[in-house]
């Protein structure tokens, strides 16, 4: 139903820019998390790393490995630091994945906002 008021098309022009101010949210948050996903991706992916710490880890899995962990470098063992890798390779992953879905419902919502706003305008 189009609004038909003028204050109802300013609550819903209202309600259009604060999906538009949510979606650029999203869309930053997504962006930062794309950029430690393509980190992890680079070094989990990176067939040399891989096979260079899954060889270390099958013949000493206790063999001191350094991980930078928020800035800081912490000394971890080789059996420690490839599952915490993948792991956390996987969940930025899902995270991305869910917040592009929110992006697309709350974009599909604002174009539906917009297209009443239109109409109650012509």
């Amino acid at each position: 139903m189009a609004p038909t008021t003028p204050s109802e098309q300013q609550e819903l022009a209202a309600r259009i820019q604060q999906r538009r101010a949510e979606l650029q949210v999203l869309a930053e948050k997504i962006g930062e998390i794309e950029a430690d996903a393509d980190e992890h991706r680079y070094v989990v992916a990176d067939s040399l790393v891989i096979k260079s710490l899954a060889k270390v880890r099958e013949s000493e899995p206790d063999r001191t490995c350094f991980r930078l962990v928020g800035g800081v470098l912490v000394e971890r063992t080789v059996k420690d630091v490839l599952p915490t890798l993948e792991a956390n390779f996987d969940g930025l992953a899902q995270v991305i994945t869910q917040l592009a879905k929110q992006y697309k419902t709350k974009e599909a919502e604002m174009r539906e906002m917009y297209s009443r706003l239109q109409e109650s305008s012509a």
